[in-house]
């Protein structure tokens, strides 16, 4: 396992470089390295339900690691604390404790689970210590998902932050009706439309022969009529469709032998304590993939426009104006490329 709080050296770099100091130990030198330009992104997940959020997450973390992007907050939308949690235990064993969280209270009531993992913050070890380490003391006291959007946003630079939607569309929704407020004079739909880059959907069928309702969508189909209806034209949207997702399988097997050198691992005590030999696949890490390492790596559809029907079923558009496109699916060799890159996050 890689050793915890690998981000000091990148962070301490990071300050170096901004008061124009090439070398910590050389103050005097007046060149500045020119930092690369890397995504910054807030997470928006409905972890607690699929294995596909935390590897996403996991993903999130070692991009940082590397210094391929920097995650600014990940806001949870499934209700309730355990799940705030699990982010909270996932980002603090990756060695990035502090990455803010925020919390809908108010978007969809009882949601299906696939695999109801959101106990894993309480597994303790046989000396009945807790087995995974947690950074905040009281969850009641995290901003609402659509606040802390607010919050991130306001402090970022125009046109510089990237979305990352793997979940629910509640707090994208909130974010687009929310009012002006103390961290910045825009309305949501103006303060997306200055601060975003891109959004990165997990979500959605096009294709004709697999076209199948969108389950995010149909867990809460006013939030996703509410998003669809407000989102600025001028913001890319890029969707990673089920299609393309659902032809990647990691096998519970091969999750477990690859993280071969401990169990306290928060993925592999899901997979040793859970049944999630549910028929799930990789969906959202393609889309983390995406945001981080660009489009040269998939296959992308004209743009367009996309509308939702009542029961929550997807259509896609071509416009030459569209904001939207979404990955197409790939072939066997592909697929096996992006497993390989999500089985060496671990």
């Amino acid at each position: 396992m890689m050793k915890r709080f690998l981000w000091l050296p990148t962070t301490i770099l990071l300050l170096c470089s901004l008061v124009g100091v090439t070398s910590c130990s050389d103050a005097e030198d007046p060149s500045p390295v020119p930092l690369p330009e890397i995504p910054q992104i807030i997470f928006d997940t409905d972890i607690g339900s699929s294995t596909d959020d935390l590897f996403a997450l996991q993903m999130l973390n070692r991009y940082q690691d590397k210094g391929q992007c920097r995650l600014l907050g990940v806001v949870v939308n499934r209700e309730g604390e355990d799940y705030a949690a699990c982010v909270d235990i996932m980002d603090t064993y990756y060695g990035h404790p502090y990455i803010p969280i925020g919390l809908v209270r108010n978007g969809i009531k009882s949601p299906h689970v696939f695999i109801d993992y959101k106990s894993v913050h309480t597994f303790t070890l046989p000396d009945g210590k807790l087995m995974f380490q947690h950074t905040l003391k009281d969850y009641s006291t995290l901003l609402d998902g659509w606040q802390l959007y607010r919050k991130l946003l306001a402090s970022q630079a125009d046109n510089s932050v990237s979305i990352v939607s793997v979940g629910f569309f509640t707090c994208l929704a909130q974010l687009l009706e929310s009012a002006p407020d103390s961290y910045s004079p825009l309305s949501g739909v103006e303060l997306v439309r200055r601060k975003v880059k891109c959004l990165y959907i997990m979500g959605g069928n096009f294709l004709k022969k697999n076209n199948e309702a969108e389950y995010n969508l149909q867990q809460g189909i006013e939030f996703g009529k509410t998003f669809f209806r407000l989102w600025p034209s001028e913001v890319d949207a890029i969707f990673s469709p089920d299609e393309v997702g659902g032809q990647i399988e990691y096998k519970i097997e091969q999750v477990i032998a690859d993280i071969n050198w401990t169990d306290i691992h928060p993925i592999k005590q899901v997979y040793m304590k859970f049944n999630c030999d549910t028929g799930q696949k990789m969906w959202d890490p393609l889309i983390v993939i995406n945001a981080v390492e660009g489009n040269s790596l998939f296959d992308l559809s004209e743009r367009g426009n996309v509308t939702v029907s009542e029961d929550g079923y997807t259509q896609f558009s071509p416009s030459a104006t569209g904001p939207y496109r979404y990955q197409l699916p790939g072939n066997d060799e592909w697929n096996t490329a992006m497993l390989n890159k999500i089985r060496k996050s671990n």
